[in-house]
């Protein structure tokens, strides 16, 4: 069990890993050996999530969300399997942490009396400013 938060957990047996071989510089090394890691997570499926949470969770995952619901994370920023494999669960975790938090509602506030007085003031500095700008007299 992957703990999240205190009362949220994930299954191991939810989550898919598959070694692929990373893309950038690296030698020899990169060419031969499969050190990224692609984590898939089924977030429709998944019997741990709440539905609010799940909904959150597909919001933030943006397009690392397949049509079908699958959260697929790639890591590959190490050169270890072991530590881009932690890499990417801590990734995933750190994903659903993000989704359990409520966002705060917001509350519809209105404009202080004084903050419209010194709006209207300033507006009324910048006319007087762009009304001195005219020709100054007619020319008949």
């Amino acid at each position: 069990m992957i703990q999240v938060t205190n009362s949220l957990s994930i299954d191991e047996d939810e989550l898919q890993e598959s070694f692929i071989r990373a893309s950038g510089p690296g030698g020899q090394n990169v060419h031969k050996v499969s050190t990224a890691v692609q984590l898939r997570f089924d977030v429709r499926r998944s019997p741990n999530l709440p539905d609010d949470v799940r909904q959150r969770l597909e919001r933030l995952a943006g397009q690392r969300l397949t049509n079908d619901g699958v959260l697929i994370i790639t890591a590959q920023r190490f050169r270890t399997q072991e530590r881009n494999r932690e890499d990417a669960q801590a990734r995933l975790v750190e994903l659903i942490r993000q989704a359990t938090e409520r966002p705060k509602p917001r509350r519809p506030t209105r404009p202080t009396l004084a903050s419209k007085e010194r709006r209207l003031e300033s507006k009324g500095r910048r006319a007087d400013i762009k009304k001195g700008r005219g020709a100054k007299g007619s020319f008949d």
